[in-house]
C-alpha cells in the first residue's frame, strides 16, 4: 500500500517539474533574447569586449552578443561633433548665448614672439573616428586633447609677433594649431580626428587695452598717410611720364625733320654745284632770277635806281595791291 501511494505521488509531481523547467527555459531564453539583442544606432558604433579583451566593432543596426557578462558592448558616438572652449565656458547656447563670468586667464593669456601679451580664447572641434582607439589607447582623451591643444597654440602664438596675433594672422594661425594637433593626436593614436580650430577673441589682456588702441591708432593713421601718398604718386608720376615721353617723341621727331631738310638741302646744293661748274653763267643767271620771283612778291615798293640820275625815281603803279 505505502508503494503504491509514493508511485502515486511521483506520478503527481512529475508534471510539476516539467513546468518548473519549461519555465526555467522560458526564462533563460527571455535573458537571453533581451540581453544578447542589441542595437547600434545611425550616429553610433559598438565595441564588443570579450571577457575585457577587444573583440570587433559593429556598425548600426541589430546584433548579437554573449549575455551573462562574457561580452560587453560600448556604444560610441562616431557622428558627433564635439566641442572643447579654451579662454571662456558658453554656459547656455541660443539666440542669447550665456558665458561664464569666470575667468580662465590661465588658458588664455600668452606671451607672443615679441614678448608682448595677447589674451586668446579659442575652440577645438573633434570628432572620433577610432572608436578602438579612442577607448583603449588613451585613458582621458579630453584631457589629453585639452592639454595638447593648449600646448600647441602657445607654440604657435610663441612663434608671431602681437600684431600678427591680433589683427594680421588669425587664420593661418589657426591652420597652423590645426595641423599640429592634428599630427600629435595620430601620433598618440587616439583615434580623434580635429574637424577646426578657430580662434574667437583676441585682444590685448585689460589692463594694456588703451594704449594698444592707441597704437592702433597711430599705425592706422600712419597707413592712411602712406595710401594718401602713393596716391598722389600715382596721379602724378604717370602724368609727368607721360609728358616726357611726349616731349622726348617731338624731340626726335624735329631732329628726324631737321636732318632730312638738311639733307635735301644738302643734295640739291650739290646738284646747282654740278649744273654751275658746266654753264656758270646760265646758271648763275637762273639763280638770280628764282630768287628775284621769291623776293619780289614781298616787297611792298619797288624803286629802280639808275646810276646816271641825280634822284630815285619810283616805279609807277607796281605798288603792292595795284594802289
Amino acid at each position: 500500500m505505502a508503494e503504491f501511494e509514493d508511485v502515486k505521488l511521483k506520478q503527481l509531481n512529475l508534471p510539476d517539474k516539467k513546468k518548473m523547467i519549461t519555465i526555467a527555459i522560458i526564462v533563460i531564453g527571455l535573458i537571453i533574447v533581451f540581453t544578447g539583442l542589441y542595437t547600434v544606432n545611425p550616429e553610433e558604433m559598438g565595441v564588443i569586449q570579450r571577457f575585457g579583451k577587444y573583440l570587433n566593432k559593429t556598425e548600426p543596426g541589430l546584433h548579437f552578443k554573449i549575455p551573462f557578462g562574457v561580452d560587453k558592448l560600448t556604444k560610441v558616438k562616431v557622428k558627433q561633433v564635439y566641442k572643447e572652449e579654451f579662454g571662456y565656458r558658453t554656459l547656455k547656447a541660443g539666440v542669447k548665448t550665456q558665458y561664464s563670468r569666470r575667468g580662465y586667464d590661465y588658458e588664455s593669456v600668452m606671451l607672443t614672439g615679441d614678448l608682448n601679451i595677447a589674451d586668446v580664447e579659442w575652440i577645438v572641434q573633434y570628432r572620433i573616428n577610432d572608436p578602438q582607439k579612442y577607448l583603449f589607447n588613451v585613458r582621458n582623451v579630453e584631457e589629453t586633447i585639452r592639454d595638447l591643444s593648449e600646448s600647441i597654440m602657445r607654440q604657435v602664438i610663441g612663434d608671431r609677433s602681437v600684431d600678427e596675433v591680433i589683427v594680421l594672422n588669425r587664420k593661418e594661425i589657426a591652420d597652423a594649431a590645426h595641423q599640429k594637433l592634428a599630427t600629435a593626436l595620430d601620433k598618440y593614436e587616439t583615434g580623434i580626428e580635429i574637424v577646426t580650430v578657430n580662434l574667437q577673441n583676441v585682444n590685448p589682456p585689460e589692463k594694456v587695452k588703451p594704449a594698444f588702441n592707441e597704437v592702433n591708432s597711430a599705425k592706422q593713421e600712419k597707413e592712411r598717410i602712406i595710401n594718401q601718398a602713393w596716391q598722389k604718386y600715382n596721379e602724378i608720376i604717370p602724368e609727368a611720364r607721360g609728358k616726357a615721353k611726349q616731349t622726348v617723341e617731338e624731340a626726335e621727331g624735329y631732329a628726324i625733320n631737321r636732318v632730312n631738310r638738311a639733307t635735301g638741302d644738302a643734295s640739291r646744293f650739290t646738284q646747282i654745284y654740278k649744273k654751275y661748274r658746266n654753264a656758270k653763267t646760265v646758271t648763275r643767271k637762273r639763280m638770280y632770277l628764282e630768287t628775284m620771283q621769291n623776293i619780289l612778291p614781298k616787297v611792298e615798293k619797288i624803286y629802280i635806281v639808275d646810276e646816271e640820275q641825280k634822284g630815285i625815281l619810283p616805279l609807277l603803279n607796281l605798288d603792292k595791291g595795284g594802289k
